[in-house]
């Protein structure tokens, strides 16, 4: 695929091309975000299939996460040079390909590779939309991207949903009275990760057939030397260094959630994972009135407190009803964790472009998966109610981050926008 010319960036702009990249866009990041509420809803059939502990398990899962690393901190480099195009092409292929080698893997080190392959589509969707809805919104980014990052906690509700529902079909087909016997029967995991295959075929074809721009900072003219330097400003390693915490604590949970809520309160702990993103979803789809009100970094102290206390909460329920009233308050938390940050990083920093997006995403996922066996570990040694604990002190460490940041841009007249003039 070839690098789009300046005419079909212009074409791109007008607003019927603009809404079905962003739709587009917005098929992409559910499917990429269906695979992780599939493998949080599988995690227990894979232990009994490959007959493996809990923490060898989080290591299989670590790949995604550095595929997905390497993936959007390559992508970065690459966006600006083989067009997004071309770039999430390659995401395309390989899901594809990462998912079906998942079903058919037949043992934990393939399931790792598969892991791997899938994560660097994963990685590659994130590199090339985040810099394209910041393109074709350039008024709009921390907005935009948060509802096109509505879509994540879309796309786990959706795959949550789907898992849960075979779950159900299969508990009546085999007569089971409990629905966590299901994952002792071998092969039923496999058609629960065949689901993610449709909306990968979907943002498929319609990216093969939109026009897509160059991406905001080659049409400002940004030299690849200035765009660097902005690697390198304390407040960019501030806010990296936020991403760190945040991500672990939103992610890092979240694909663990549906097995630690079966051990403290229900048997289909995948309904909390539900209900966390059905509450993500609908506050990202109105982040607007909350940028607006709070600004983003003001938005990012109340999303560390709450996630705090959810954490807190959730490790002490008791019942299904004090379940889902603390996972709402958890969810409230994370919500605009990573959208904001990406907004952020889009605003403030935009000589960065494609580049420093990639690097945050990256960071996030880089975190996310080392949060993985961490607290696989946690959940032995501990129990699911003190890995929760220890989780929470993350988001609390974020909260007094976010108030030194919050006091220092006030002293400085208040959070402030860099806009960047096309060439």
């Amino acid at each position: 695929m070839n690098t789009p010319s300046t005419e079909a960036a212009g074409a791109a702009a007008s607003t019927s091309e603009r809404g079905q990249l962003f739709f587009a866009s917005c098929v992409a990041l559910v499917a990429t975000s269906m695979i992780f509420s599939v493998r949080a809803d599988i995690l227990g059939a894979w232990e009994h299939y490959f007959r493996s502990s809990s923490e060898a398990i989080g290591f299989a899962i670590l790949p995604a996460f550095w595929g997905f690393t390497i993936a959007i901190f390559i992508g970065g480099q690459l966006c600006d040079l083989i067009g997004m195009r071309a770039l999430l092409g390659l995401a395309f292929v390989a899901h594809v390909v990462g998912t079906i080698m998942t079903i058919f893997a037949p043992t934990v080190a393939i399931l790792g590779l598969a892991t791997l392959i899938i994560g660097l589509g994963n990685g590659f969707v994130e590199a090339g939309i985040n810099p394209l809805v910041a393109t074709i919104y350039p008024d709009q980014k921390t907005v935009k991207l948060n509802t096109l990052h509505a879509w994540w906690p879309g796309g786990q509700i959706i795959g949550g949903l789907a898992a849960f529902f075979l779950t159900l079909l299969f508990v009546r087909l085999l007569g089971l009275d409990d629905p966590r016997k299901v994952a002792d029967y071998g092969h039923i995991w496999k058609i629960k990760q065949a689901v993610v295959l449709i909306p990968m075929v979907i943002y498929g074809y319609l990216f093969l057939k939109l026009r897509l721009p160059p991406t905001e900072r080659v049409q400002s003219g940004v030299s690849t030397a200035e765009m660097y330097r902005e690697m390198f400003r304390p407040l960019f390693l501030v806010f990296l260094f936020g991403m760190l915490l945040s991500a672990a604590t939103e992610l890092g949970t979240v694909q663990w959630i549906g097995e630690i809520m079966n051990e403290i309160a229900l048997k289909n702990g995948i309904l909390v994972l539900v209900w966390i993103n059905i509450i993500m979803l609908v506050g990202r789809l109105f982040a607007g009135p909350m940028v607006h009100r709070f600004n983003p970094v003001g938005l990012l102290i109340g999303s560390a407190f709450l996630s705090a206390v959810g954490l807190v909460a959730m490790a002490k329920v008791t019942g299904p009803a004090a379940a889902f009233g603390a996972s709402f308050i958890f969810a409230l938390g994370i919500c605009y964790f990573w959208p904001t940050m990406l907004g952020i990083t889009s605003e403030r920093f935009p000589k960065g472009g494609a580049v420093l997006l990639g690097l945050m995403g990256a960071a996030g996922m880089a975190s996310a998966g080392l949060a993985q066996p961490w607290l696989g570990r946690l959940k032995e040694t501990l129990g699911a109610s003190g890995a929760l604990m220890t989780v929470a002190i993350l988001p609390a460490i974020l909260f007094v981050i976010y108030v030194i940041v919050y006091i220092s841009d006030k002293a400085r007249g208040g959070y402030r926008v860099e806009r960047l003039s096309a060439e």
